[in-house]
């Protein structure tokens, strides 16, 4: 597999996005119908205004799940084949959670985990 290959592939899965996006616009219906862009909950007309200005805590909050998570998912392969590597794969992944633990520290220093 080379060049070739991942220039096929790149092709070929924005062919499959666009052509999906396409075949959509021709095949669905349409409706000019207003009250379509309404905002809906549980079938209950909103009274006023429908935008609510939400704390920006919460979507730090949200990012961090996000970091850590993203954490998660590297750390799987790394226990997959740390036996392999041997002692250079231990030291990299304790320099990765040193660089992470610090970032909890700062998110935690500057008060990021308090929920409201």
């Amino acid at each position: 597999m080379g060049p070739v290959a991942l220039i096929l592939l790149l092709i070929s899965g924005i062919a499959f996005a666009g052509g999906g996006i396409l075949l959509s616009k021709a095949i669905a219906k349409t409706s000019a119908n207003s009250s379509k862009g309404l905002p809906y909950e549980c079938g209950i007309p909103t009274i006023g205004t429908s935008f609510i200005q939400f704390n920006v805590g919460y979507y730090l909050f949200a990012l961090l799940f996000l970091v850590f998570d993203v954490e998660l998912v590297f750390m799987y392969p790394w226990a997959v084949v740390v036996k392999e590597v041997g002692v250079i794969a231990f030291v990299e992944i304790l320099i990765f959670m040193f660089i992470l633990f610090m970032g909890f520290l700062y998110a935690w220093k500057k008060g990021a985990l308090k929920w409201m």
